[in-house]
């Protein structure tokens, strides 16, 4: 009896906490490039998968965005080896992402299959009523 107590206890564990880890993932796929000669740029997502980073030990020159016309949707100029780019500037949908190390282009995907929400700005908050100190005036006639 007691041992079946504990077996249902578990369960019913494990089963809460896939509904919770399930909330948490965010529905964004990052298919990297395999091939060898890119293998110098370090392209994954963040731990809460809301940001691209790139990194590498060369100076990645600039990134830009193809679409299915084959224009480009966006180009942003790097200059840096290290680079962060937010996810939420992307629409939902597959995404061809180039970053240029000249002379190589190194082609990979990002696909988001759920919309990214905007992180809310920062707010300052202002009291209503100031309180001022009057100040007096003294004028003196001089002759």
């Amino acid at each position: 009896m007691k041992n079946l107590i504990r077996i249902l206890l578990i369960a019913i564990l494990i089963f809460l906490l896939s509904f919770t880890l399930k909330a948490q993932e965010r529905n964004v796929k990052l298919e990297k490039n395999r091939n060898i000669q890119a293998k110098n740029l370090i392209h994954v997502l963040n731990d809460t998968k809301d940001s691209l980073i790139l990194q590498s030990d060369k100076k990645i020159n600039y990134l830009y965005s193809i679409n299915k016309d084959y224009g480009r949707d966006f180009e942003i100029n790097i200059d840096t080896t290290y680079f962060k780019f937010p996810l939420n500037k992307l629409s939902k949908g597959k995404h061809i992402l180039v970053a240029v190390q000249s002379p190589k282009r190194i082609v990979f995907v990002v696909k988001i299959l759920e919309e990214i929400p905007n992180p809310e700005p920062f707010k300052i908050v202002q009291n209503e009523s100031v309180a001022t100190e009057s100040k007096k005036v003294v004028i003196s006639e001089s002759n």
